[in-house]
């Protein structure tokens, strides 16, 4: 005798395909789940390989940043150092000067002239004194003229008796003179020269 299937063999089939397509979708969906994660772990890999790019360079523009810094403070500290030893290198060269400058004020002083006050502003010599009449500070502009060391005399300021005595009888007087130095190079005399010129 015959057996005759008798269940819905469409049925089956539709149910089949509709399985199939659900497996295959939820395979896409894994895939898809899949290569998200994998993009994502590959940003947080670039994202963090960009960090510690960022926190080094970082560093290097610290380091960089600290030895400008120590650079700096040498620069400052060699001008510092340069500044002194052109002092002390002055001081030296303008010490024998300064020595035949006090020893030709003594010289070219004429009897009845008083320094009180004597002041240096680089080669410019400024003196204050009494004099017992004004024919003693001609003469003494004109020994400083005369001098090696001293030159340039010019009156400033004199109190004659007329308009200011003192119970002695004797007028302030005020005049400036340039030190000059007779055993300097013409070169440097000249230098010195055209600088003031210019100043």
């Amino acid at each position: 005798m015959a057996h005759i299937n008798l269940l819905p063999w469409r049925e089956n089939l539709r149910k089949q395909r509709k399985r199939n397509f659900f497996l295959q979708l939820l395979g896409a969906v894994i895939v898809a789940i899949l290569a998200l994660v994998l993009w994502h772990m590959q940003v947080q890999e670039q994202i963090s390989y960009q960090k510690n790019r960022n926190a080094f360079l970082k560093s290097e523009i610290a380091k960089v940043d600290k030895k400008i810094r120590e650079i700096k403070d040498l620069e400052k500290r060699r001008a510092e150092l340069i500044a002194r030893m052109n002092v002390i290198q002055q001081l030296q060269v303008s010490r024998p000067q300064v020595v035949h400058l006090f020893d030709e004020l003594v010289k070219t002083i004429p009897e009845g002239v008083y320094l009180e006050k004597l002041s240096q502003a680089g080669d410019q010599v400024t003196l204050e004194g009494w004099a017992q009449s004004n024919a003693r500070v001609s003469a003494y502009m004109r020994n400083i003229d005369k001098s090696a060391w001293v030159k340039d005399a010019d009156l400033k300021i004199i109190q004659s008796e007329d308009k200011k005595k003192t119970k002695l009888g004797m007028s302030q007087f005020r005049l400036m003179a340039k030190q000059a130095n007779p055993n300097a190079k013409p070169e440097e005399t000249a230098q010195k020269s055209g600088t003031g010129k210019k100043g």
